[in-house]
């Protein structure tokens, strides 16, 4: 089976060429600059060239502030960009899985969001992304839509990460404690992503549609940062005053949904695939950083 990641060096594209795909798959990841999405023609030359038997998209404008004042681009790159690549994939039989986001919600919602909940996005981000889940729905439909939330890694830049450069720098952190979600490890997607590879792959299908894929369990931003900070003061023996405060206390250019829960019981039933306790793929990552951080 051959893969074809596009956005290779993203999170999502980082984990998944280093995942444990198998034996006999081939995998092809193409990076930003040699691929963009915005490019006219990038994304049918790229198909065209390799001829996968999957496509995996891994770009994305995930800059939720920026999205606000880069409207055109965020477009170009979440609805635009998903959108061609389900037209190529179509014209050539191919599948393709594709991923979403919490934000395509306005976190309203008394309780976990299911797949059929209707959407309601707070700002461009999740209006961009929105309108790219509409676009690879309208071109193909051997599709899988993964909606996931709080992505981070051990590459890239993310929240992870950024805890804990300020808690080694800062003695005290204010971070928001009234926004709930899931944590979402970038390697257990590539994982499941990897898995439902191999249904496709052994069955010749998969349950097509659109899926919610977080990390085990809710907790907030506020929550997310004291696991941080527990493990940074087990390790380094710094660990900064957290401070919890509301949304309107930390204004922000966009939105965010008060409640991004996501239901991932579907997934589990019809793809087989489920992530692990977002505390246990925290801690993972953050022995990486501290014993053998991955390098650009």
């Amino acid at each position: 089976m051959k893969v074809l990641v596009l956005g290779s060096n993203g999170q999502l594209g980082f984990e998944l060429m280093r995942a444990n795909w198998a034996p006999g798959t081939d995998v092809v990841g193409l990076p930003y600059p040699e691929f963009d999405v915005t490019r006219p023609g990038d994304v049918d030359k790229a198909v065209a060239a390799h001829a996968p038997d999957l496509l995996v998209n891994a770009t994305a404008h995930t800059a939720v502030d920026k999205a606000e004042s880069e409207v055109d681009l965020s477009f170009a790159i979440n609805r635009d960009g998903p959108g061609a690549m389900a037209a190529a994939c179509a014209a050539r039989g191919i599948p393709f899985i594709h991923v979403s986001t919490d934000y395509v919600f306005d976190g309203t919602k008394d309780g976990v969001y299911r797949e059929d909940d209707p959407i309601n996005p707070l700002g461009v981000y999740g209006a961009s992304k929105a309108a790219g889940e509409a676009a690879v729905r309208a071109a193909i439909p051997q599709h899988i839509i993964l909606r996931t939330s709080w992505v981070y890694s051990a590459y890239g830049n993310n929240f992870v990460k950024t805890m804990l450069r300020f808690g080694k720098e800062r003695e005290e952190m204010r971070v928001v404690a009234d926004q709930h979600g899931s944590p979402t490890a970038a390697a257990d997607l590539a994982a499941a992503i990897v898995h439902i590879a191999g249904t496709i792959e052994t069955t010749g299908a998969a349950a097509w549609g659109t899926y919610h894929l977080t990390g085990s369990g809710v907790t907030t931003w506020h929550g997310f940062a004291e696991r941080i900070f527990q493990r940074l003061d087990e390790r380094t023996g710094k660990r900064p005053r957290l401070v919890a405060i509301g949304t309107a206390d930390y204004p922000t250019p966009a939105r965010r949904p008060a409640n991004s829960r996501l239901d991932c019981s579907r997934a589990k039933e019809r793809l087989g695939v489920a992530c692990p306790p977002w505390q246990e793929s925290l801690d993972r990552v953050i022995d990486e950083l501290f014993t053998n951080p991955p390098q650009a």
